[in-house]
C-alpha cells in the first residue's frame, strides 16, 4: 500500500490505544501484508457459544501453517488497546496489525490464535484474563484437531495484551481453572506490556498515570495494586519470556519490562530482554510481522529455541 495511506490508517488505529504519546509514523512505514494463503485462516471462530457469551468479543480467528509436520506449534497473541479498545479483526485503510501477525507466524509454520475478548468498562481485568484462558482452552481442542501440538503453545501480547498473557501465563489459576497445565505454556513473548508491577513507585516518578492504572485494576479498595501485580506470581515453574520494549515509546515501559524481566530471570533464566531502537509503542508491534525486523527475528529465534510438549517447538 502506498505510504501516507498506511501513515494514516496506523494514525487513525491507535488514536484510542495504550498509554503513551502517538507516534504512527513509524509504525505506518514498518507495515507489510504477510502472504499466507486465505484457506488456511479460520477466521470469527466463537470459543464461547454460552448464553452469557458475548457475540462479538468471544471470537478468535486461527490460522493454519502450511506443509508442516502433524505436532506443530502454536502461537496466541492477545491484542492491545488499554484494556479498554482494541479487536483481534481491527483493519484500517488495509492495515491489519492482528491479523497480519497471525499470517506473519502461520507461513513460518506455526499454528497462529489472535482471540478478541471483552473491553473495560463493560468487563473487569479478571474477566478478561478468564476470556484469554477460555480461548486457549477452546484453540488447544482445534489445535489438536487439526494437526498442531496442544501442549507447545507460546502466549504473546502488546502492551495491554502482554500484561494478560503476562498474567495468565504466570499467575496460573485462571488456566488451571479450565483444566490446563501450566507446563503446555513453551515461552511468553511480551511486547511493550504496561502494569506488571503497579506497585512500583519509580514508574509513576517516570510519568505514569496512577490513577489510569487504579481505574484498570480497582477491587473496591486501596489493594489494587497488590493484587494486580504480576511480580507476586513468579515461581521455579513460571515458562520464561522474551521481554521487549522500544526505545521511542514513554520511558515507563522500560521501567516495567526491567522489573519484570529481572524478577523473572531469578526463577527462569531462559528469559531474554530486548529494547529496540529506532522503534514506538505502535510501531513495535507492527514489526513483530516485518520480515527481517529486529522484532520479527528475535521473536522468531526465541521462539525456536524454546520446546515443549512431545513435539517442541
Amino acid at each position: 500500500m502506498h505510504a501516507w495511506a498506511a501513515l494514516l490508517g496506523v494514525a487513525m488505529l491507535f488514536l484510542a490505544g495504550c498509554a503513551g504519546t502517538l507516534n504512527a509514523v513509524g509504525a505506518g512505514l514498518v507495515y507489510e501484508r504477510a502472504e499466507h494463503p486465505v484457506g488456511l485462516a479460520k477466521l470469527d471462530l466463537a470459543y464461547r457459544s454460552d448464553a452469557e457469551a458475548d457475540p462479538e468479543k468471544h471470537k478468535l480467528d486461527l490460522f493454519l501453517p502450511e506443509k508442516v509436520a502433524p505436532g506443530w506449534p502454536t502461537l496466541v497473541f492477545v491484542h492491545g488497546g488499554g484494556w479498554t479498545s482494541g479487536d483481534r479483526a481491527t483493519r484500517v485503510l488495509g492495515v491489519e496489525p492482528y491479523r497480519n501477525i497471525g499470517r506473519f507466524y502461520a507461513a513460518r509454520g506455526y499454528g497462529v490464535v489472535v482471540p478478541s475478548y471483552r473491553l473495560q468498562p463493560d468487563a473487569t481485568w479478571q474477566d478478561q484474563v478468564d476470556d484469554v484462558a477460555a480461548a486457549i482452552a477452546f484453540a488447544r481442542q482445534e489445535i489438536a484437531r487439526r494437526g498442531g501440538d496442544p501442549n507447545a503453545i507460546h502466549l504473546s501480547g502488546h502492551s495491554a495484551g502482554a500484561w494478560l498473557a503476562a498474567w495468565v501465563g504466570l499467575e496460573d489459576s485462571a488456566l488451571a481453572a479450565r483444566g490446563i497445565d501450566r507446563s503446555a505454556l513453551c515461552s511468553l513473548v511480551l511486547v511493550s506490556g504496561a502494569g506488571y508491577d503497579p506497585e512500583d513507585d519509580e514508574t509513576y516518578a517516570l510519568g505514569a498515570s496512577r490513577l489510569y492504572f487504579e481505574k484498570r485494576f480497582s477491587t473496591g479498595d486501596d489493594s489494587w495494586a497488590e493484587q494486580s501485580s504480576i511480580l507476586r506470581h513468579l515461581d521455579p515453574s513460571s515458562p520464561p519470556a522474551l521481554v521487549m520494549n522500544a526505545k521511542g515509546e514513554a520511558v515507563t515501559f522500560e521501567r516495567q519490562a526491567d522489573l519484570l524481566f529481572g524478577a523473572l530471570f531469578e526463577v527462569a533464566p531462559d528469559s531474554e530482554r530486548l529494547s529496540v531502537p529506532g522503534l514506538n509503542h505502535q510501531s513495535i508491534v507492527i514489526s513483530m510481522s516485518a520480515e527481517g525486523n529486529p522484532v520479527s527475528d528475535a521473536t522468531l529465534r526465541f521462539l525456536a529455541r524454546r520446546s515443549c510438549g512431545p513435539a517442541g517447538a
